[in-house]
Protein backbone atom coordinates (compact mmCIF):
# COMPACT_ATOMS: atom_id res chain seq x y z
CA UNK A 1 0.00 0.00 0.00
CA UNK A 2 1.17 3.44 -1.16
CA UNK A 3 1.47 6.02 2.13
CA UNK A 4 1.48 9.06 1.05
CA UNK A 5 2.12 12.33 3.97
CA UNK A 6 0.25 15.18 2.13
CA UNK A 7 -2.73 17.90 3.41
CA UNK A 8 -5.67 17.12 2.25
CA UNK A 9 -5.57 20.83 0.53
CA UNK A 10 -2.81 20.25 -1.59
CA UNK A 11 -4.74 16.77 -2.66
CA UNK A 12 -7.85 19.05 -3.08
CA UNK A 13 -5.57 21.29 -5.09
CA UNK A 14 -4.48 17.93 -7.26
CA UNK A 15 -7.47 16.45 -7.41
CA UNK A 16 -9.35 19.64 -9.66
CA UNK A 17 -6.53 19.96 -12.01
CA UNK A 18 -6.96 16.25 -13.13
CA UNK A 19 -10.45 16.72 -13.28
CA UNK A 20 -10.33 20.06 -14.81
CA UNK A 21 -8.42 18.21 -18.10
CA UNK A 22 -11.47 16.31 -19.36
CA UNK A 23 -14.27 19.05 -17.35
CA UNK A 24 -13.92 22.19 -19.35
CA UNK A 25 -16.95 23.62 -16.85
CA UNK A 26 -14.87 23.27 -13.65
CA UNK A 27 -13.69 27.17 -12.88
CA UNK A 28 -12.30 28.21 -9.36
CA UNK A 29 -12.97 31.04 -7.03
CA UNK A 30 -10.28 32.05 -4.38
CA UNK A 31 -10.16 34.88 -1.73
CA UNK A 32 -6.46 36.04 -2.05
CA UNK A 33 -5.26 32.30 -0.77
CA UNK A 34 -4.72 30.46 -3.21
CA UNK A 35 -0.66 29.41 -2.36
CA UNK A 36 -2.70 28.39 1.11
CA UNK A 37 -5.74 26.26 0.09
CA UNK A 38 -3.86 24.63 -2.59
CA UNK A 39 -6.06 26.14 -5.24
CA UNK A 40 -2.92 28.02 -6.90
CA UNK A 41 -2.16 24.32 -8.27
CA UNK A 42 -5.45 25.07 -10.54
CA UNK A 43 -4.27 28.48 -11.07
CA UNK A 44 -1.15 27.43 -12.63
CA UNK A 45 -2.36 24.94 -14.67
CA UNK A 46 -5.65 26.66 -16.10
CA UNK A 47 -5.15 30.60 -15.33
CA UNK A 48 -8.23 31.48 -17.68
CA UNK A 49 -10.46 29.41 -15.28
CA UNK A 50 -9.17 30.64 -12.27
CA UNK A 51 -10.30 33.75 -10.61
CA UNK A 52 -8.96 35.78 -7.54
CA UNK A 53 -11.47 37.85 -6.16
CA UNK A 54 -9.65 39.16 -3.46
CA UNK A 55 -10.67 39.02 0.35
CA UNK A 56 -14.52 39.58 -0.28
CA UNK A 57 -15.69 35.97 0.49
CA UNK A 58 -19.57 36.98 0.34
CA UNK A 59 -19.22 38.48 -2.97
CA UNK A 60 -17.03 35.16 -4.20
CA UNK A 61 -19.50 32.84 -3.33
CA UNK A 62 -22.11 35.65 -5.17
CA UNK A 63 -19.95 35.53 -8.32
CA UNK A 64 -19.77 31.32 -7.81
CA UNK A 65 -23.53 31.26 -7.78
CA UNK A 66 -24.02 33.57 -10.95
CA UNK A 67 -21.11 31.35 -12.67
CA UNK A 68 -23.60 27.98 -11.61
CA UNK A 69 -26.36 29.31 -12.84
CA UNK A 70 -24.78 29.80 -16.18
CA UNK A 71 -23.84 26.26 -16.25
CA UNK A 72 -20.88 26.19 -14.80
CA UNK A 73 -19.12 24.36 -11.83
CA UNK A 74 -17.50 26.75 -9.87
CA UNK A 75 -15.41 25.59 -6.50
CA UNK A 76 -15.22 29.12 -4.26
CA UNK A 77 -12.34 28.39 -1.51
CA UNK A 78 -10.74 30.23 1.21
CA UNK A 79 -10.10 29.11 4.94
CA UNK A 80 -13.14 27.61 6.38
CA UNK A 81 -13.54 30.53 8.97
CA UNK A 82 -14.14 32.85 6.21
CA UNK A 83 -15.52 30.55 3.76
CA UNK A 84 -18.56 29.46 6.27
CA UNK A 85 -18.24 33.12 8.52
CA UNK A 86 -18.25 35.87 6.36
CA UNK A 87 -19.86 34.27 3.55
CA UNK A 88 -22.87 32.33 5.07
CA UNK A 89 -25.42 34.65 4.49
CA UNK A 90 -24.59 34.28 0.31
CA UNK A 91 -23.39 30.78 0.83
CA UNK A 92 -27.51 30.03 2.39
CA UNK A 93 -29.61 32.68 0.05
CA UNK A 94 -27.68 32.55 -3.12
CA UNK A 95 -26.81 29.28 -2.89
CA UNK A 96 -28.47 26.12 -1.23
CA UNK A 97 -31.44 28.32 -1.67
CA UNK A 98 -31.93 27.81 -5.05
CA UNK A 99 -30.03 24.48 -4.67
CA UNK A 100 -27.03 25.94 -7.42
CA UNK A 101 -24.02 23.57 -8.09
CA UNK A 102 -21.61 25.35 -6.12
CA UNK A 103 -18.86 24.04 -4.09
CA UNK A 104 -17.28 25.89 -0.78
CA UNK A 105 -13.87 24.67 -0.01
CA UNK A 106 -12.52 25.05 3.36
CA UNK A 107 -9.10 25.34 4.31
CA UNK A 108 -7.16 25.47 7.34
CA UNK A 109 -9.99 24.07 9.47
CA UNK A 110 -9.37 22.58 12.88
CA UNK A 111 -7.21 22.85 15.79
CA UNK A 112 -4.13 21.79 13.28
CA UNK A 113 -4.10 25.30 11.83
CA UNK A 114 -1.39 25.86 14.43
CA UNK A 115 0.27 28.83 14.88
CA UNK A 116 -2.73 31.07 13.35
CA UNK A 117 -3.87 30.95 16.49
CA UNK A 118 -7.91 30.84 17.42
CA UNK A 119 -9.50 33.37 14.88
CA UNK A 120 -8.32 31.18 12.21
CA UNK A 121 -8.85 27.74 13.57
CA UNK A 122 -12.67 27.24 12.33
CA UNK A 123 -13.90 24.65 14.51
CA UNK A 124 -17.45 25.89 13.94
CA UNK A 125 -17.72 25.30 9.98
CA UNK A 126 -19.43 21.66 10.14
CA UNK A 127 -21.94 22.56 11.95
CA UNK A 128 -22.69 25.83 10.03
CA UNK A 129 -22.92 23.85 6.65
CA UNK A 130 -24.90 21.22 8.27
CA UNK A 131 -27.30 23.54 9.25
CA UNK A 132 -27.94 24.67 5.65
CA UNK A 133 -30.86 22.83 4.08
CA UNK A 134 -29.54 21.56 0.80
CA UNK A 135 -25.96 21.21 1.50
CA UNK A 136 -23.89 18.36 1.49
CA UNK A 137 -21.14 18.22 4.33
CA UNK A 138 -17.60 16.30 3.74
CA UNK A 139 -14.57 15.82 5.57
CA UNK A 140 -12.08 13.24 3.37
CA UNK A 141 -9.65 11.56 6.15
CA UNK A 142 -6.80 11.17 3.43
CA UNK A 143 -4.99 12.05 0.56
CA UNK A 144 -6.84 9.05 -1.47
CA UNK A 145 -10.02 9.94 0.38
CA UNK A 146 -9.76 13.05 -0.89
CA UNK A 147 -9.40 13.00 -4.10
CA UNK A 148 -12.08 10.66 -4.64
CA UNK A 149 -14.57 12.92 -2.44
CA UNK A 150 -13.54 15.69 -4.58
CA UNK A 151 -14.63 13.92 -7.68
CA UNK A 152 -17.75 12.97 -6.37
CA UNK A 153 -18.73 16.55 -5.19
CA UNK A 154 -17.84 17.66 -8.85
CA UNK A 155 -19.94 14.89 -10.73
CA UNK A 156 -22.37 15.81 -7.75
CA UNK A 157 -25.09 18.17 -8.81
CA UNK A 158 -25.71 20.82 -5.52
CA UNK A 159 -24.12 22.78 -3.49
CA UNK A 160 -21.36 20.85 -1.75
CA UNK A 161 -19.38 21.93 1.14
CA UNK A 162 -15.98 20.28 1.85
CA UNK A 163 -13.19 20.54 4.55
CA UNK A 164 -9.78 20.43 3.95
CA UNK A 165 -6.57 20.30 6.23
CA UNK A 166 -3.65 22.36 6.57
CA UNK A 167 -1.64 19.57 8.34
CA UNK A 168 0.02 16.81 6.40
CA UNK A 169 -0.58 13.48 7.40
CA UNK A 170 0.09 10.08 6.50
CA UNK A 171 -2.14 8.32 4.24
CA UNK A 172 -3.99 4.83 5.53
CA UNK A 173 -6.58 4.15 2.64
CA UNK A 174 -5.43 1.54 0.08
CA UNK A 175 -5.77 3.42 -3.07
CA UNK A 176 -6.00 0.11 -4.83
CA UNK A 177 -9.02 -1.19 -2.88
CA UNK A 178 -10.55 2.21 -1.78
CA UNK A 179 -13.83 3.20 -3.20
CA UNK A 180 -15.55 6.37 -1.98
CA UNK A 181 -19.63 6.04 -2.18
CA UNK A 182 -21.60 8.99 -1.61
CA UNK A 183 -23.21 9.18 2.23
CA UNK A 184 -22.09 5.76 3.34
CA UNK A 185 -19.55 5.06 6.03
CA UNK A 186 -16.44 2.83 6.21
CA UNK A 187 -15.71 0.29 8.64
CA UNK A 188 -11.86 -0.02 9.26
CA UNK A 189 -11.60 -1.89 12.19
CA UNK A 190 -13.86 -4.85 13.21
CA UNK A 191 -14.78 -5.02 17.14
CA UNK A 192 -17.90 -5.16 19.56
CA UNK A 193 -16.80 -3.65 22.94
CA UNK A 194 -17.35 -0.06 21.78
CA UNK A 195 -17.98 1.74 18.70
CA UNK A 196 -15.57 4.83 17.73
CA UNK A 197 -16.58 6.68 15.02
CA UNK A 198 -14.37 9.18 13.58
CA UNK A 199 -14.13 12.21 10.55
CA UNK A 200 -11.46 13.78 9.06
CA UNK A 201 -7.81 14.00 10.11
CA UNK A 202 -8.62 12.04 13.33
CA UNK A 203 -9.68 9.27 11.92
CA UNK A 204 -6.18 7.79 11.18
CA UNK A 205 -4.95 9.03 15.08
CA UNK A 206 -8.26 6.67 15.90
CA UNK A 207 -7.08 3.96 14.28
CA UNK A 208 -3.69 3.70 15.81
CA UNK A 209 -5.56 3.57 19.02
CA UNK A 210 -7.83 1.06 18.41
CA UNK A 211 -4.60 -1.27 16.61
CA UNK A 212 -3.00 -0.51 19.92
CA UNK A 213 -5.86 -1.37 22.09
CA UNK A 214 -6.08 -5.11 20.40
CA UNK A 215 -2.46 -6.14 22.45
CA UNK A 216 -4.86 -5.51 25.67
CA UNK A 217 -7.55 -7.73 24.67
CA UNK A 218 -9.80 -4.37 24.07
CA UNK A 219 -11.84 -4.81 20.38
CA UNK A 220 -13.20 -1.23 19.23
CA UNK A 221 -14.72 -0.93 15.94
CA UNK A 222 -13.78 1.82 13.81
CA UNK A 223 -16.17 3.59 11.87
CA UNK A 224 -14.91 6.51 9.38
CA UNK A 225 -17.48 9.32 8.65
CA UNK A 226 -16.30 11.07 5.61
CA UNK A 227 -20.19 12.40 4.52
CA UNK A 228 -21.54 14.27 7.81
CA UNK A 229 -24.60 15.48 5.47
CA UNK A 230 -26.37 13.07 4.86
CA UNK A 231 -24.82 10.50 7.34
CA UNK A 232 -25.12 7.22 6.64
CA UNK A 233 -27.75 6.43 9.51
CA UNK A 234 -27.70 2.65 9.15
CA UNK A 235 -23.93 2.18 10.00
CA UNK A 236 -24.30 4.19 13.34
CA UNK A 237 -27.20 2.46 14.40
CA UNK A 238 -25.63 -0.69 13.43
CA UNK A 239 -22.94 0.12 16.06
CA UNK A 240 -25.03 1.09 18.35
CA UNK A 241 -26.97 -2.11 18.86
CA UNK A 242 -23.96 -4.56 18.09
CA UNK A 243 -21.87 -2.70 21.24
CA UNK A 244 -24.26 -0.45 23.29
CA UNK A 245 -21.49 2.40 23.27
CA UNK A 246 -20.28 4.98 20.90
CA UNK A 247 -17.73 7.45 20.93
CA UNK A 248 -17.54 10.68 18.32
CA UNK A 249 -13.92 11.54 17.62
CA UNK A 250 -13.97 15.32 15.37
CA UNK A 251 -11.53 17.93 15.45
CA UNK A 252 -14.03 20.45 15.64
CA UNK A 253 -16.58 21.88 18.62
CA UNK A 254 -18.01 18.85 20.05
CA UNK A 255 -21.25 20.98 19.35
CA UNK A 256 -22.73 21.11 15.95
CA UNK A 257 -20.97 18.74 14.45
CA UNK A 258 -20.13 14.38 14.05
CA UNK A 259 -21.28 14.45 17.83
CA UNK A 260 -24.70 15.94 17.17
CA UNK A 261 -25.12 13.98 13.94
CA UNK A 262 -24.31 10.60 15.63
CA UNK A 263 -26.44 11.50 18.43
CA UNK A 264 -29.76 12.56 16.24
CA UNK A 265 -29.33 8.99 14.49
CA UNK A 266 -28.81 7.18 18.20
CA UNK A 267 -31.71 8.81 19.81
CA UNK A 268 -34.22 7.98 17.21
CA UNK A 269 -32.59 4.58 16.34
CA UNK A 270 -31.21 3.02 19.11
CA UNK A 271 -30.48 4.77 22.25
CA UNK A 272 -26.68 4.33 23.72
CA UNK A 273 -24.56 6.33 25.79
CA UNK A 274 -22.28 8.57 23.36
CA UNK A 275 -18.77 10.03 24.51
CA UNK A 276 -17.93 12.86 23.20
CA UNK A 277 -13.62 13.39 21.98
CA UNK A 278 -13.17 16.87 20.36
CA UNK A 279 -12.83 20.66 21.29
CA UNK A 280 -14.58 20.94 24.25
CA UNK A 281 -16.73 24.50 23.41
CA UNK A 282 -13.60 26.85 24.18
CA UNK A 283 -11.62 28.56 21.69
CA UNK A 284 -8.02 27.44 20.58
CA UNK A 285 -4.90 28.93 20.62
CA UNK A 286 -1.75 29.96 19.12
CA UNK A 287 0.86 26.68 18.87
CA UNK A 288 2.35 23.85 16.54
CA UNK A 289 -0.62 22.06 15.15
CA UNK A 290 0.71 18.34 16.89
CA UNK A 291 0.95 19.96 20.07
CA UNK A 292 -2.72 21.42 20.16
CA UNK A 293 -3.94 18.14 18.68
CA UNK A 294 -2.23 16.62 21.75
CA UNK A 295 -3.52 19.23 23.85
CA UNK A 296 -7.15 18.88 22.86
CA UNK A 297 -6.69 15.14 23.48
CA UNK A 298 -7.16 14.69 19.92
CA UNK A 299 -3.87 11.98 19.09
CA UNK A 300 -4.01 8.26 19.77
CA UNK A 301 -2.80 8.26 23.21
CA UNK A 302 -5.48 9.86 24.65
CA UNK A 303 -8.22 8.44 22.36
CA UNK A 304 -6.87 5.24 23.54
CA UNK A 305 -7.43 6.28 27.23
CA UNK A 306 -10.84 7.05 26.37
CA UNK A 307 -11.82 3.74 24.83
CA UNK A 308 -10.11 2.28 27.83
CA UNK A 309 -12.03 4.14 30.11
CA UNK A 310 -15.36 3.32 27.97
CA UNK A 311 -14.68 -0.24 27.96
CA UNK A 312 -14.22 -0.87 31.72
CA UNK A 313 -17.75 1.13 32.07
CA UNK A 314 -19.54 -1.60 30.28
CA UNK A 315 -18.17 -4.42 32.64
Amino acid sequence: MEIVKKATRESFGEALCELAETNQDIVVLDADLAAATKTGIFQKAYPERFFDCGIAEGNMVGVAAGMAAAGKIPVAASFAMFATGRAFEQIRNSVAYPELNVKIAGSHAGISTGEDGATHQCIEDMGIMRAIPNMVVLNPADHWEMKAATKAAIEYNGPVYIRLGRLAIDSFNDPETYTFEWGKGITLHEGDDVAVIATGLVVNESLKAVKALEEEGINARLINIHTLKPIDREIVAKAARETGRIITVEEHNVIGGLADAVCEVVTEECPVKVTRIGVQDTFGFSGPAWELLDKFGLTAPHIADVIRQVVAEKK
